[in-house]
């Protein structure tokens, strides 16, 4: 991968081929990424405590910040914080995606002509209103 990704991989060159696949596809330039290594916290003993093994990705353009800090190897913690990243870049395009088809669909109902049942029901309530308003008429008033 161009820089974001340049060891080896957990899941081997296949999976940095897939990683980067899914990042084209989302329109994601590794450029518009920026990694920032800090020192994690938890289990891991002097480890922990004396190098940066935690992994921290930001998304410039949508604002999206993933941190990882599973392992107490900073290279499969940036690995798994790439794949998160990419992960939630999808869940999001996908739930754009849902609210815009939700909203059309929504659009579509709300047009969609009535029934015949469904306008005679609306009529007959009509009816019945209007027979209710003329009853609370002042007499003498045509």
């Amino acid at each position: 991968m161009n820089g974001c990704m340049a060891a080896e991989t957990e899941q081997g060159k296949a999976g940095a081929e897939a990683l980067e696949s899914r990042l084209r596809a989302l329109g994601v330039d590794p450029a518009q990424v920026e990694e920032i290594f800090v020192r994690s916290g938890g289990h891991g003993g002097q480890n922990v405590n004396k190098t940066s093994t935690c992994v921290q990705l930001v998304h410039r353009p949508t604002g999206l910040v993933v941190k990882c800090q599973e392992t107490r190897q900073q290279g499969r913690n940036r690995e798994r914080a790439w794949w998160l990243l990419v992960e939630r870049l999808e869940a999001a395009r996908d739930r754009r995606r849902a609210e815009v088809v939700a909203q059309a669909e929504k659009e579509r109902r709300r047009k969609r002509p009535r029934s015949r049942a469904s306008k005679g029901r609306m009529l007959e309530g009509k009816a019945r209103q209007g027979a209710k308003k003329v009853l609370r008429r002042r007499p003498g008033d045509d």
